[in-house]
């Protein structure tokens, strides 16, 4: 081959490269919706200016109708059939009758194949088959039968159709989908059109057939539109019936974080036009929306919600990623949620909540006073009928109190001490007058009678539903450690804590203030008397604990 015939091929090797780019771009993107039958239809195109090349450097007639067949093999078996399958799966047409529709598109390439292969008996596509002599390669020359037409008509007919169906998905109100279907369109329209000019014997170039050039030329066009709008990244399937029909803002990010789709209501959203979006990185479209742009970046196949302020709006934010065939994330899907309605009427119904409880506690406030009064002059009639412990229950209930914080009681539970401390002679209510008031040494029946005060103020106090967490101290301030208390004679931990605490406490006072039958006890004495009594009477671990606060004048 000379230097001559190497230039002459440039161009249509340059078209074979440019195709076979296409479809290496296509092949990559094979698992999208669409984009397989676009490689089937890009690997047809490349074969057949293959098989043109080959046609043309052939040097024998018999060579050369053998790969002009080759030709018409892969431009109707392959690339109009392909193209039609991607034009029904681009735009999600559904076909009526889908066994007709497909019978009888591919029963025409079957049949043409046929006659194809048999032509050497009828002679209905290569009639008077010759060489021209021009240069710098030999031309192939038949004359066109009415089955070339008949088949050239198939070809125009599905193609159209195929375009047509793009085209019609332009009419739709978003720019990025018109954009996308134009360049498609415009990108298969161009071979269609330009191939009128062969199929009339009208020469534009030196040989017969300009399919190369103007294949070509719509290759450089669906290229650029694959790299300018990413087409199969990520393919808009029924998008206006979706996309732009909803009401929140939603927006599309490639792989590499670069907006390849948005709806109307994100872009008044963002204040942005689509222009200004499309095709730039999402930290440029998520400037205001810091914290976004980067849960944008971090997500991988992940679900996440959070609220984004943007625009005086709250948004609850969903990131969807978009997966292929093989599970891989080729992007991620942004839906913002208005949200500042309901937000609104959360804080107001909080607001409402936290004035309400502020009242209810208020409230509380004032029937616990109030029924801390009330216990309050239940003990002072109790101290007027005996004079003897006038005082006696307030000083146990803050030294009971003091011991109880010292040994970790939280102040729920503290209320309910307190209460119980200063209640827990209320029994002797039902004790009468003149053994309460005996100043002499009770005989053993009258002690007995004393001895039922505790059940009388269980019975009297569990019936009141305040006070049934308090029975404990003026139930069981008489048991003792080792079991020998009374009224239930209750053992160790069986005795409630804060009984506990109180007996120590109610024995101390007790016993450092005078009494119509003996005087009170010197300080040394009464502690003597508490350490004896540990493990008896009283709980070693209490006993140590009101000594040691004692010891450091804490009580």
């Amino acid at each position: 081959m000379n230097r001559e015939e190497l230039l002459y091929l440039v161009p249509y090797l340059i078209s074979l490269a440019l195709s076979f780019g296409v479809f290496i771009y296509s092949w990559q993107h094979r698992q999208v919706r669409g984009a397989g039958a676009y490689t089937w239809f890009v690997a047809a195109q490349t074969l057949s200016i293959f098989g043109f090349i080959m046609e043309l450097i052939s040097p024998t007639l018999d060579i050369k109708i053998l790969w002009d067949k080759f030709q018409w093999v892969t431009e109707i078996s392959i690339i109009v059939v392909a193209f039609l399958i991607f034009a029904v799966q681009f735009t999600e047409t559904r076909i009526k009758k889908p066994i007709i529709f497909w019978s009888v598109v591919i029963s025409i390439p079957v049949i043409f194949n046929i006659l194809l292969i048999t032509d050497g008996i009828h002679h209905l596509l290569y009639p008077n088959p010759h060489l021209t002599g021009s240069l710098p390669f030999p031309e192939l020359v038949y004359d066109f039968t009415f089955v070339v037409y008949i088949i050239s008509l198939y070809l125009y007919v599905t193609t159209f159709y195929g375009i047509g169906l793009l085209i019609a998905r332009v009419f739709r109100p978003h720019n990025l989908y018109r954009s996308q279907l134009l360049t498609i369109a415009i990108g298969f329209l161009i071979p269609v059109v330009l191939s009128v000019f062969g199929l009339f014997n009208i020469k534009i170039s030196p040989q017969r057939d300009i399919f190369p050039f103007s294949s070509a030329l719509g290759n450089l066009i669906v290229a650029w539109g694959l790299f300018r709008f990413r087409l199969f990244e990520i393919v808009p399937i029924a998008r206006e019936r979706i996309f732009e029909n909803m009401i929140d803002p939603v927006i599309v990010v490639d792989s590499l974080d670069r907006v390849i789709d948005i709806n109307q209501v994100a872009l008044k959203s963002i204040a942005k036009k689509a222009s200004q979006v499309i095709g730039q990185p999402s930290a440029v479209v998520f400037s205001e929306w810091i914290a976004l742009g980067e849960k944008f970046r971090d997500t991988e196949n992940l679900e996440i919600t959070t609220s984004v302020k943007g625009n005086s709006l709250i948004y609850e934010v969903n990131i969807f990623p978009i997966l292929d065939n093989r599970k891989r994330t080729v992007g991620r899907v942004f839906v913002a949620h208005d949200i500042t309605r309901r937000k609104t009427l959360e804080d107001g119904y909080r607001q409402l909540s936290e004035e309400l409880e502020q009242r209810v506690q208020e409230r509380t406030d004032e029937l616990a006073e109030a029924y801390d009064t009330t216990l309050e002059g239940w003990v002072r009639a109790l101290e007027l009928r005996d004079k003897e412990t006038e005082g006696h229950s307030r000083r146990v209930t803050e030294t009971t109190l003091k011991v109880a914080k010292k040994m970790g009681v939280n102040d729920n539970e503290l209320v309910h001490i307190r209460r119980g401390a200063v209640l827990h002679d209320i029994g002797k209510i039902g004790i009468p007058d003149e053994i309460l008031r005996k100043p002499d040494t009770l005989t053993d029946d009258e002690r007995k009678i004393v001895m039922e005060h505790p059940t009388i103020a269980y019975n009297f106090l569990a019936h009141i539903p305040h006070m049934k967490s308090s029975l404990d101290i003026p139930y069981c301030h008489h048991e003792k450690w080792d079991g020998s208390g009374y009224p239930r004679g209750l053992r160790g931990n069986e005795i409630p804590l804060s009984a506990r605490i109180f007996t120590v406490v109610d024995v101390w006072d007790a016993l450092s203030a005078d009494r119509p039958y003996r005087k009170a006890w010197p300080k040394e004495e009464i502690v003597k008397y508490i350490s004896s009594e540990s493990g008896k009477y009283f709980d070693p671990q209490v006993d140590a604990i009101f000594l040691d606060m004692l010891e450091k004048g804490e009580i």
